[in-house]
């Protein structure tokens, strides 16, 4: 009998332990965080199915065609607004929107606690990563930004053509980069993008980020193609004015989890 009692007392104690085990595993602290990037035009959503064959109109009122948009943004990282924390993730994404293979980045390192969070990013590369010749991957794709013009890298490249509705269409190269004052002397010229919504992450998560193409042109610098078309990358006036405007090009979208 006391060799039953024994058995008993033991298997109740291997069960204990086992459900502890069990409770301890469930417990889940960070999240795999992905992001996805979608373009549109105002309500016109872009991508490379569709993005070469549309009019669209500008807010300065002139009808344009889009050859080519690629971009750069780098320091992508969440802020936990609990506890100020930040979680920056290495790397940059160089998106060409002829190519949806580009759209989306995981970055390799990514284990974010779960919280509430902001989402910030920078525009093109400030000053410590825009460096000349240090990235094979965007020196292949011909994204360098001139030397004499500050060197490093191009943030932006938005090609077409304007006034497509008249019998004289005329071609604009809206490229952004460093900002040339005057010769040899430059001012870094990217933008820090903050998004003021708060959002949870309680699980692996998908953070959509939307890119509305036609603020370049609009806010707060209402854009003339008839006036700055190209060239652009060595006028300052025009690429401080693209700073500005790069601020409300981005908005917060859908997160799935």
């Amino acid at each position: 009998m006391k060799k039953l009692a024994t058995l008993i007392a033991l298997f109740l104690t291997l069960t204990a332990c086992s459900e502890d085990a069990d409770d301890n595993a469930v417990a889940e602290t960070n999240a795999s965080v992905s992001f996805k990037f979608t373009h549109n035009w105002n309500d016109q959503s872009l991508d490379s199915s569709n993005f070469e064959n549309l009019d669209l109109t500008n807010e300065n009122g002139e009808v344009i065609n889009i050859d080519r948009v690629r971009y750069l943004i780098s320091r992508i990282e969440l802020i936990n607004t609990d506890n100020n924390l930040n979680y920056v993730f290495d790397g940059y994404k160089f998106t060409d929107l002829s190519n949806e293979d580009t759209y989306d980045f995981s970055p390799e390192t990514n284990a974010v606690p779960l919280g509430n969070y902001q989402l910030k990013f920078i525009w093109g590369f400030n000053e410590q990563d825009n460096i000349n010749g240090a990235y094979p991957d965007l020196n292949t794709a011909s994204w360098n930004w001139p030397d004499m013009l500050g060197g490093g890298y191009h943030f932006l490249q938005f090609d077409g053509m304007y006034n497509v509705n008249t019998t004289n269409p005329a071609p604009f190269n809206y490229h952004n980069g460093t900002a040339r004052v005057s010769e040899g002397v430059f001012e870094q010229n990217f933008a820090t993008i903050i998004f003021s919504e708060s959002f949870t992450i309680s699980n692996n998560a998908t953070i959509e980020v939307k890119m509305n193409i036609a603020q370049f042109f609009t806010n707060p610098n209402t854009w003339d193609l008839n006036v700055l078309d190209t060239p652009l990358m060595p006028n300052y006036t025009a690429q401080k004015m693209m700073q500005e405007n790069v601020l409300s090009v981005f908005s917060l979208g859908e997160i799935i989890q």
